[in-house]
């Protein structure tokens, strides 16, 4: 009875403790797949949906092929219910699945997602051929398989890439972008296939700093447009409206190095997280690679976003 007790305790431990070590940072999606640039969502069926990009071992110069999608109920164990969208399905692009996003409306899921072709030389960025455009994808369901409806980029001016999707309380839904070192917003058509509209330049305040994949969400009424400054450190605005003016607030998380950060923002059973990736020598033979991770955040009293600080233990430190 005693042995079956400790058999029964032990294996209790083991399991807590391997529990805690899938929490850790880098989240784990799975052996031997590299992702970035986390989309998080939660829909209607209660879990966590975390839309990513797909790094290839040893990439040349970010050509990346496809997109990925994982879900959990608990931010410990993650389904990989991947590739769901693959630049071999695009009539208009053949390469650059950089970062994606999505969207709920209508009964339908919305993946929107930035793709192209050409090359960029950077020795001689005269001679680089190079294009990115904003395509739509519908299912559904939250892990596809999606289907480029249109058949084409949502526009071909501006070069564009890794857009945020929002659609506000009111049902509008808006795609912010940078494009022409602009920061600009559009509406979306109710069937979400075509931008409504002009582009709108938004007003932020006087400071426009480098910036790619944006990310909006609201808190308590609020608007907060997210982004990589100089795609390195993540800083935030906050206005009262889903298209500003915007009032410049700082950065949150800073800067790795000079390496490149994408994110998300979501709230989570009542916790606010942090979806993020970072460059880590893990198992690659080509070094550091991209791999998502995720901090819980909090908010001052005045809404404002409190500092965050990248760390191992990740969702597993808090609990």
């Amino acid at each position: 009875m005693m042995k079956q007790s400790k058999n029964t305790i032990i294996l209790f431990v083991l399991t807590l403790f391997s529990s805690v070590c899938l929490a850790q940072n880098p989240l784990n999606f799975g052996s031997n797949l590299r992702t970035a640039d986390p989309s998080a969502h939660v829909w209607d069926d209660g879990r966590i949906y975390v839309y990513t990009s797909h790094d290839e071992e040893c990439q040349e110069d970010f050509w990346m092929k496809d997109w990925y999608v994982f879900s959990s109920e608990d931010l410990v164990k993650w389904t990989n219910h991947g590739p769901i969208l693959s630049v071999d399905k695009l009539t208009w692009a053949d390469n650059y699945a950089w970062a994606p996003d999505c969207a709920y409306k209508n009964g339908k899921y919305y993946f929107c997602f930035p793709a192209g072709n050409g090359h960029k030389d950077r020795v001689n960025p005269e001679k680089s051929t190079k294009w990115m455009g904003i395509g739509i994808a519908e299912s559904d369901s939250p892990t596809g398989p999606f289907v480029d409806k249109i058949g084409a980029p949502l526009w071909s001016v501006p070069y564009a890439n890794d857009p945020c999707l929002f659609v506000d309380d009111d049902g509008k839904a808006f795609v912010y972008f940078h494009g022409g070192d602009d920061y600009l917003v559009a509406e979306m058509a109710e069937d979400m296939r075509s931008v409504k509209g002009e582009f709108y330049k938004m007003d932020m305040g006087g400071y426009e700093p480098k910036m790619e994949g944006p990310w909006v969400f609201k808190r308590n009424g609020k608007y907060y447009f997210t982004m990589p400054e100089n795609n390195r450190e993540l800083a935030y605005y906050m206005a009262d409206s889903p298209k500003g003016p915007w009032k410049y607030k700082g950065v949150f998380m800073e800067r790795e190095g000079e390496n490149n950060n994408h994110h998300s923002i979501v709230e989570y059973n009542g916790e606010w997280i942090l979806f993020y990736h970072r460059w880590l020598d893990i198992d690659s033979k080509c070094g550091k690679q991209r791999h998502v991770c995720a901090e819980y955040i909090s908010f001052n009293a005045d809404g404002t976003i409190s500092k965050v600080t990248r760390s191992e233990e990740g969702l597993a430190g808090k609990k």
